[in-house]
């Protein structure tokens, strides 16, 4: 194993690194973003929905990568606490659409602002230096997420 350029460890111990790093994170901003305590699959649900609009159950779990089954019953409990609602299929009367409710895009409005204030105070613990470090490191991750790399 060669070691990466400018440090000390190889290639593939930076990668573990940065994938612990990124998995970390993440479950800190779950976990800071979570007021309603809604579980991931309904959060990803519900931020699908925000970003799509309207879908069929199917769709949505095509869209997540998950059962039918386990959407459905996603959206059921999403649907009993008030966060989404079912409107007939405009073309497809065998069908029904689910939405957001106005509850339901306060909750995602209310996470999105908890995620924003963590990091926001996060980062600005950090010195100047560090924080450009971490805005060029965004910059890369991105790049790296969309496969432009």
């Amino acid at each position: 194993m060669s070691a990466f350029p400018g440090t000390s460890i190889s290639l593939e111990t930076a990668v573990t690194e940065l994938s612990l790093a990124i998995g970390q994170l993440l479950r800190r901003l779950r976990a800071e973003s979570n007021p309603d305590e809604l579980t991931w699959s309904q959060t990803v649900a519900l931020s699908r929905l925000e970003r799509a609009g309207s879908m069929t159950t199917a769709d949505l779990a095509r869209a997540e990568s998950v059962k039918p089954q386990s959407m459905g019953a996603t959206l059921a409990e999403l649907e009993r606490e008030g966060l989404v609602e079912r409107q007939p299929h405009p073309t497809d009367g065998r069908q029904v659409l689910f939405s957001l409710t106005d509850e339901g895009v306060e909750a995602r409005r209310k996470r999105s602002a908890a995620k924003q204030k963590w990091l926001l105070a996060a980062m600005a613990r950090l010195d100047p230096d560090e924080q450009r470090t971490l805005i060029s490191a965004a910059a890369l991750i991105k790049r790296l997420g969309e496969g432009d790399s």
